[in-house]
């Protein structure tokens, strides 16, 4: 259950999203976020209304439950930063942020989790870190718009995981913790939105492709460890960069174009060594 949840979050991130939100390239991505956030809290109650006898009961509340504020605040400014990156024409940015984001979780599972870096799993970080730094003397600047994805995602992992609550639920107190400012900023700052079918069809949309795949996601983070989510994470930015170079024609620069090799290079000495230590496991 736990890898078939995370395949279906990692694809509809990787393909349907982005499809969905370029789609809406006309309007703000603050609007795009707080429309998605109203969206996503009318379909998420009407799941909770559905499925209340199936779901894990999170009562009574424990301490551990607060960190979802935090969670909360790290998925809505993760959101934002992929609304910028996708309606303005940059989903190189957002790719190249997910493919960095799966070292970062082995990292933090390392060390907030004590899950042992195996030493290819060390090699591949230390590539990624070298690639970062490549990028930053050829470019002259940080990707901080690809960075900022990347870590932000990486700790909302690490929080949900910790939280351990169900992921319906989980999903459902970070949406309505949000919802007071998303409603404020449509009240209040939000431009007019075009009032036509199509739009408001499509923005209504949100909420179902925001909601299903975190709530896959998780469903899979309860169940697999980091090292096994980060491993997969990788569909997600392979299909988000295919879809940059050959639907909307984008093009790779050479500091890119050194820092997605590196970056390949880290996720195939991860993708080998966690292949070679299952079935060392399985033999045992």
């Amino acid at each position: 259950m736990g890898l078939i949840s995370a395949l279906a979050a990692y694809l509809s991130w990787g393909l349907v999203v982005p499809v969905h939100f370029r789609l809406l390239a006309g309007i703000p991505a603050e609007t795009i976020l707080a429309q998605r956030i109203v969206w996503s809290a009318l379909l998420v109650t009407g799941l909770i209304a559905l499925l209340r006898r199936r779901l894990a009961n999170p009562f009574p509340l424990r301490p551990r439950h607060a960190w979802l504020v935090v969670s909360a605040g790290l998925i809505g400014f993760n959101w934002l930063l992929y609304l910028v990156a996708v309606v303005s024409g940059h989903m190189l940015d957002a790719s190249l942020g997910y493919f960095i984001n799966p070292l970062v979780s082995v990292a933090l599972g390392a060390l907030v989790l004590g899950e042992r870096l195996r030493p290819l799993q060390g090699v591949a970080v230390a590539i990624v870190v070298l690639g970062v730094a490549i990028a930053l003397m050829m470019a002259g600047r940080l990707p901080l718009l690809s960075l900022g994805l990347a870590v932000s995602f990486a700790f909302y992992g690490l929080i949900r995981k910790l939280v351990g609550v169900d992921a319906t639920v989980g999903f459902c107190a970070e949406t309505f913790l949000l919802l007071p400012a998303a409603l404020a900023y449509l009240l209040l700052a939000a431009p007019p939105v075009p009032n036509d079918a199509r739009t408001w069809a499509l923005l209504a949309l949100t909420g179902v492709t925001t909601a299903l795949p975190l709530i896959w996601f998780a469903a899979a983070a309860t169940r697999l460890s980091l090292a096994t989510l980060g491993l997969m994470q990788y569909i997600a930015p392979t299909c988000l960069m295919l879809l940059s170079t050959l639907l909307y024609g984008e093009t790779l620069a050479p500091d890119r174009i050194v820092l997605f090799a590196l970056i390949w290079l880290a996720l195939v000495l991860y993708a080998y060594d966690a292949i070679r230590h299952e079935r060392r496991r399985r033999a045992a």
